[in-house]
C-alpha cells in the first residue's frame, strides 16, 4: 500500500513508524501538520490508500477523513483521551500502560478502534519510556491496524466510553520543594522531563526543569541547591535530594523575540545557570560501578530498591572476562565537556584485565553526536563546534585503535549522525530490534567527520553508503543488519537490554574464538593504516567541516539555529514528501566479520512486555 504520515513533527516514533512500514514493503511519504498549510490538499496530491498519524497534536479536517480512512495513533489505552495522556500517567504512577489506534472523526480520541497494545511503564522519564515499551506498542499496533486495513474485511470496534482529561499545565507540575518528598519531586520531573520540563523560581530567575534522578546520600534545606555533578545540579528536598541535568530559561515579557519568538536553549544546568550558581561542592560519581546500575543511570549500593541511590551519566562495571562502560546523555547529545570525559573512562576501562569492552548498553539513546544546544549557547559557536566534533574525533579515535581488545557498540536506544559513526567504530554493533538509526549528517547541512568515510563504506560498501547518507532517511534496526551496519539484532523489552547484552558479551568473553578476534582486528587496522592512514580520514572530513563551520552564511548555523530553538518550519522538507518505496528485497550478503561465539541470539527468552 501507499501510506501516507501525517505528523505534527518527524519524531522519534514517526521515524520508526516509517522505517518498519518500508521494511514491510509498503511505500510511506510524510507530510508535516503545519500552521498555514492545507492538508486536505497535500494529501490530494498524494492519494494515499491510508492516512496514518503517529503523532499528530492538531485535529484532522473533516474534509480529509470524511473522504480517506485516517489512523491516529494515541499513546494511551482505549478510552483514554486527551493530549497529555502519558504525562498524566507518569504523574499518577502507573505501571502499566498502553497504545490505541483509532479512526478519525468529529471528536478528538473517540473513534472506531483499529488495534491496541499495552505495555509495561517503567520508572522512567516520560520521553524514555516513549521511545522505549510505548513506541514497541505503538508499533505492534499499527501493524496490526493496518494489516487489518489491508484485508478490506475487518469492522473496527466503536468505543463506546471515555474519559478525557485535559492538558497537564504548570500549575498542575509546580513543585512544593519544603513539603514535596524525592519520590513525588522526581515523578513530577520525570512526567515533563523532554517537554514542556516542570517551572519553577531558581537563583532569582524561571527556568524549566529537565530530567531529574532521585539522591539519598546528600542533604540540605529543602530547595537549596547543595551539589554539582557533570553538569548537573544537586537540590535538597525533605528527605533527600534530586538531581537536575537541564535547565531552560523561561523567556520573559519584553525580551526580544517575545512570546512567539524562538525557544530557549535547553542546556547543562550548570552552564545555563552561569554566574548565577554560587559555590557547591563538584562531588564526581565514581566511574567504576562496585554497584548494582539502572539503565537511566541511577547507581544502587546493591539489589535491594530501598538501597542508596545517585545518579552518574558514566559507570563502568566488569562481569567476567567483559567490562561495560555505560553512559547516558541528555537527549543524545554529547558536549565538548562529556566527549572528552567518555574518553577519560574509555581510556580507563582499556587498562582493565577483560578481553570484552561493551560500550553504551543503556537502554535510552546510545548517542546524536554534538550537542548543538552547547554550541548555540557559545560565545562563539563556530570555536565551539570546532572543539566538540574535535573532542568526538578523539573518542571515535580511541574507539578504532583499541587493539587489545575486543569493543562492542550496544545500542539499547536511538542513534543518529556522529553518534551512529561512533557505534561503527566498535568491532560489533548490537542493537535492540526497536532501533532506529539515522547515519548520515546532511540535514543539518554538515559533511561529517567521526571518521565516517572510513568505518560506513567498510560495512555497507561504496554504494549504499552513499545513498544512505544522501537520501537521510531513518532505518530499522533489521534493515541495519542486511545492509551490514549491525552484526546482531536483540529482540527484548527495553528493560531488558543491559541484561541481554551482559550475558551475551560475557559469552563472547568465554568464548576460544575472542583471542583470535582480536588478533585478527589487529592485523586488519595494521593493514588499513598501511592503505592509508586513519589521520589522513580524519584530516580530510575536518578540512569540510571547518570550511562549515567558520563560514558565517553556512546552512548549519540557521539549521543549528532552527533546531535548537524549535522554530517552526514552513513546509515538509522535500526529502520527507518524497515518496520512499517499500523494501521487499533479500538480505544483501554479509559483509560483517565471522562471529564471536556461540550462535547469535537474537531473541530475549521468555515473551515480549509488548
Amino acid at each position: 500500500m501507499h501510506i501516507l504520515l501525517a505528523a505534527s513533527a518527524f519524531n522519534s516514533l514517526t521515524q520508526r513508524v516509517h522505517a518498519e512500514l518500508r521494511d514491510r514493503g509498503h511505500s510511506v511519504a510524510v507530510e508535516l501538520a503545519l500552521p498555514g498549510v492545507s492538508l486536505a490538499e497535500a494529501v490530494d496530491r498524494h492519494r494515499p490508500d491510508l492516512v496514518l498519524a503517529p503523532m499528530l497534536k492538531t485535529p484532522i479536517p473533516r474534509e480529509v477523513w470524511s473522504a480517506h480512512t485516517c489512523l491516529i495513533v494515541h499513546p494511551g489505552p482505549v478510552g483514554d483521551r486527551g493530549p497529555s495522556s502519558l504525562d498524566w500517567a507518569v504523574t499518577e504512577d502507573a505501571t502499566r500502560w498502553g497504545v490505541t489506534v483509532l479512526q478519525a472523526c468529529a471528536e478528538m480520541d473517540a473513534g472506531d478502534v483499529w488495534a491496541t497494545a499495552d505495555c509495561p511503564l517503567p520508572p522512567v522519564g516520560k520521553s524514555d519510556a516513549y521511545r522505549g515499551e510505548i513506541a514497541d506498542a505503538a508499533l505492534s499496533a499499527v501493524l496490526t491496524a493496518v494489516d487489518r486495513f489491508a484485508s478490506g474485511t475487518y469492522v473496527p470496534e466503536r468505543q463506546l466510553s471515555g474519559r478525557t482529561r485535559p492538558y497537564l499545565r504548570q500549575e498542575l507540575r509546580r513543585i512544593d520543594w519544603a513539603n514535596d518528598s524525592t519520590r513525588s519531586v522526581v515523578r513530577a520531573l520525570r512526567a515533563a522531563d523532554s517537554q514542556p520540563g516542570v517551572l519553577d523560581e531558581l537563583l532569582g530567575g524561571q527556568w524549566f526543569l529537565h530530567g531529574g534522578h532521585p539522591e539519598d546520600l546528600l542533604r540540605g534545606r529543602p530547595g537549596e541547591l547543595i551539589a554539582t555533578r557533570a553538569g548537573a545540579i544537586c537540590r535538597a528536598t525533605v528527605d533527600g535530594a534530586v538531581w537536575i541535568p537541564e535547565l531552560r530559561a523561561r523567556r520573559m515579557p519584553g525580551e526580544p523575540g517575545g512570546p512567539g519568538g524562538p525557544a530557549p536553549v535547553k542546556l547543562p544546568a550548570t552552564l545555563a545557570l552561569g554566574d548565577r550558581l554560587p559555590p557547591l561542592p563538584e562531588i564526581p560519581a565514581p566511574t567504576r560501578a562496585d554497584t548494582d546500575t539502572d539503565t537511566d543511570g541511577d547507581r544502587h549500593a546493591d539489589a535491594n530498591a530501598d538501597a542508596p541511590r545517585t545518579w552518574s551519566d558514566i559507570t563502568y562495571r566488569e562481569r567476567g572476562g567483559a567490562g561495560f562502560l555505560t553512559f547516558s546523555f541528555p537527549g543524545g547529545a554529547m558536549s565538548t565537556t562529556q566527549c572528552r570525559r567518555l574518553l577519560a573512562a574509555y581510556r580507563e576501562a582499556c587498562t582493565r584485565p577483560v578481553s570484552v569492552l561493551v560500550l553504551g548498553g543503556g537502554r535510552d539513546f546510545f548517542s546524536n553526536g554534538i550537542h548543538l544546544g552547547v554550541i548555540e549557547a557559545a560565545a562563539d559557536p563556530a570555536e565551539e563546534s570546532w572543539a566538540n566534533i574535535n573532542a568526538m574525533d578523539d573518542l571515535v579515535e580511541a574507539v578504532l585503535t583499541t587493539t587489545d581488545r575486543f569493543v562492542v557498540a550496544a545500542l539499547g536506544g536511538n542513534a543518529a549522525a556522529g553518534g551512529a559513526m561512533l557505534a561503527l567504530a566498535a568491532d560489533e554493533v548490537w542493537c535492540r530490534s526497536g532501533v532506529v538509526l539515522n547515519p548520515h549528517y546532511r540535514l543539518m547541512g554538515l559533511y561529517g567527520s567521526e571518521y565516517w568515510t572510513y568505518t560506513l563504506p567498510r560495512r555497507t560498501g561504496t554504494g549504499v553508503a552513499q545513498r544512505l547518507t544522501a537520501d537521510a532517511l531513518p532505518i530499522s534496526a533489521e534493515a541495519a543488519r542486511r545492509l551490514g551496519l549491525v552484526d546482531r539484532t536483540i529482540d527484548c523489552a527495553p528493560q531488558e537490554f543491559a541484561d541481554e547484552t551482559s550475558r551475551l558479551a560475557v559469552r563472547v568473553a568465554d568464548s576460544p574464538a575472542v583471542l583470535s578476534r582480536i588478533a585478527g582486528k589487529k592485523a586488519r587496522r595494521e593493514a588499513d593504516e598501511g592503505v592509508r592512514p586513519l589521520a589522513a580520514y580524519r584530516e580530510a572530513e575536518l578540512a569540510r567541516m571547518r570550511e562549515t563551520f567558520f563560514d558565517p552564511q553556512a546552512p548549519y548555523h540557521a539549521l543549528r539555529r532552527a533546531f535548537v530553538r524549535k522554530e517552526p518550519a514552513d513546509r515538509t522538507p522535500p526529502h520527507l514528501v518524497r515518496t520512499v518505496p517499500g523494501r521487499r528485497t533479500a538480505p544483501l550478503p554479509s559483509r560483517r566479520p565471522p562471529v564471536t561465539g556461540p550462535a547469535v541470539q537474537d531473541r530475549a527468552p521468555g515473551p515480549a512486555d509488548c
